[in-house]
């Protein structure tokens, strides 16, 4: 289904070339990428659609080429910590190595995916770009840099909670410069949240915010903060006299530089060191008196920061989706050129076992990421319906989506055997980096109790996802019958079985099982939907026999003694290992066939 390049750097003089496998350098990520694309015609409209295909094409070229070796190399040189100037003052500042610059003045200069929901007129377009547009961005830019993910995607959340709950004198001061694309005046954001006392459980934090007259002074430490250095911070502390708990905490705004231009009253302690995305500063920070100013209600802090966390997560979802994707490209470069026992890896039979077991989470969290990028949007329109679906989509895909990256960029490391354990190729990179995606927002047992305690136990979220999954199997005419009723009475069964954990206070322990059914079925039924919508735009149908994958091999039961190799498993793999469109006809009775 996607056709990676095959680039080979020329060999010297006298030695063989080809000995080793290539790798993607060249590559145009969004070109490689046709699901993409299908799934952008479905969720866009056309005039955004071809108004962004020229921008994702030059990213999807970038990310291949020149910031693809400026992300390894930002990834080899980390950032220092400097604590004076060169005249012996005591300012505090981080240098980065020059690579690191250039990926800047692409994520937040030439594409502005910090702020494509923000601000008006950013690459041509005259509104504001939905979700589902921003995060093909992402998706993109994130094959190449998993790092700097970070620092856009909290300067993005920095500028939501300030346009959504800040004083319209913070508004004036300090949203333009986070929503800037100009470089000279863009104001990088950060999120510092987590302490010692407590990661997921804020409620126990003790940073103390003093009132000063028309502000605030903190006191306390940051135990994780990245983007270490950021111009306008967002964080969460205890006004003095508050309540114990989430109740009493404030949300506070804490810029790096204070009026006179001097440095706040804060000291970045040192980096972290850390096993993936090297390439981004994240500190410990020692608040001393530091000015601040509260932003919205001081009894709503949490509420406030708990909105923008759902959103990171949803990020979350779509980055590691993008690091599953790069991992796919070179494991599939290599599997189409390396030749083992006078055959390519793609027609040896545990070589093309392998790639399916890379190729389907991929595609799972691809179009789970788009449906949820979808709900947001709808929710952001005023859609009830849309929010509450958001509401367990957002913590599903965050939960399972991460975890799955894990094993597929390890998956695709193997495939490239002792080489790819080296440094000098991206591999061992994306392995570093995935690491990153189930901890950061939230370990998986948090993101999957949230799921189902919060989203089903408290809010009844399920039963929007049931409708909605539904919906889409009715939208599904050309889809065969029997496939759709074996798809809903498995989305009623997960959703029962989410139902039933939450309201059983002594079934926590299920709830990892709970949530990836979840994920799993509705990954199902959204491929059986797009898989009509495109055979309905260019008559390939060949996303269906992903759905059929995933009941086969993530939902149903197995028996570990049966042999798994029939004909129709055979016509499946070749089909989605190739290019060739398939019908619905020809891929509907493979769906059914047993």
């Amino acid at each position: 289904m996607h056709k990676p390049g095959t680039s080979q750097k020329g060999s010297v003089a006298g030695e063989q070339p080809g000995l080793l496998a290539p790798d993607t350098t060249g590559m145009n990520f969004y070109r490689a990428d046709p699901a993409l694309t299908d799934l952008l015609r479905i969720h866009l409209p056309d005039p955004l659609f071809r108004h962004i295909e020229p921008h994702l094409e030059r990213l999807g070229e970038l990310a291949g080429g020149t910031l693809d070796e400026c992300a390894r190399l930002a990834d080899r040189h980390t950032p220092v910590l400097h604590q004076r100037d060169k005249f012996g003052r005591d300012v505090q500042w981080i240098e980065y190595h020059p690579a690191y610059r250039e990926l800047e003045k692409a994520a937040f200069g030439e594409f502005g995916i910090h702020a494509l929901s923000i601000r008006k007129g950013i690459m041509g377009w005259p509104d504001k770009y939905p979700v589902v547009a921003k995060h093909a961005f992402t998706f993109l830019f994130n094959q190449t840099e998993f790092g700097m993910g970070c620092p856009i995607n909290v300067t993005d959340g920095c500028a939501k909670l300030l346009a959504n709950f800040g004083s319209e004198a913070l508004k004036a001061k300090y949203l333009d410069g986070l929503t800037q694309t100009d470089m000279t005046r863009l104001t990088q954001g950060g999120q510092f949240m987590t302490e010692k006392e407590g990661g997921s459980d804020v409620g126990t934090l003790t940073t103390r915010a003093v009132q000063d007259g028309d502000h605030w002074r903190l006191y306390g430490e940051k135990w994780f903060c990245s983007n270490a250095d950021a111009k306008v911070v967002m964080l969460l502390a205890r006004p003095e006299g508050a309540g114990p708990g989430t109740r009493g905490v404030g949300l506070f705004l804490m810029p790096r530089f204070l009026d006179d231009g001097s440095q706040n009253h804060y000291r970045i302690v040192r980096l972290k060191d850390k096993l993936g995305t090297r390439s981004m500063a994240s500190g410990e920070i020692k608040l001393e008196g530091a000015v601040a100013y509260a932003v919205g209600k001081l009894d709503r802090g949490f509420v406030q920061m708990a909105e923008m966390v759902n959103s990171s997560r949803l990020s979350n979802g779509v980055k590691s989706t993008a690091l599953m994707r790069r991992a796919y490209h070179d494991a599939m470069t290599v599997a189409t050129n390396r030749v083992v026992f006078g055959k390519r890896i793609i027609d040896l039979p545990l070589g093309r076992r392998q790639m399916m077991k890379i190729m389907l989470p991929v595609e799972q969290a691809l179009s789970m990421s788009f449906l949820t990028a979808d709900a947001l949007d709808r929710a952001e329109a005023g859609s009830q319906d849309a929010a509450a679906l958001l509401r367990i989509l957002t913590p599903t895909l965050k939960f399972r989506a991460t975890r799955d990256a894990r094993k597929v960029c390890g998956d695709a490391l193997e495939m490239r055997g002792g080489i790819g354990y080296i440094e000098e190729f991206a591999t061992a990179r994306l392995l570093r980096d995935a690491h990153l995606g189930s901890i950061w927002e939230g370990t998986g047992n948090i993101v999957a109790i949230d799921a189902l305690t919060r989203a089903v136990g408290r809010h009844g979220a399920e039963s929007a996802l049931a409708a909605d999954l539904h919906a889409r199997l009715d939208d599904s005419a050309s889809v065969p019958q029997a496939w759709r009723d074996r798809l809903r009475g498995l989305t009623d069964r997960a959703v029962g079985f989410a139902r039933e954990v939450a309201d059983s206070g002594d079934n926590e322990a299920d709830a990892r099982r709970a949530t990836s059914l979840l994920y799993h079925v509705a990954s199902a039924v959204a491929l059986t939907w797009e898989s009509h919508r495109i055979h309905e735009m260019r008559g390939d149908a060949r996303r269906l026999l992903l759905s059929r994958l995933v009941i086969d091999h993530r939902v149903s039961p197995s028996d570990p003694f049966r042999l798994t190799e029939n004909q129709t498993q055979q016509a499946i793999v070749s089909l989605l290992l190739g290019d060739r469109a398939a019908a619905m006809p020809e891929v509907g009775e493979l769906v059914l066939a047993a």
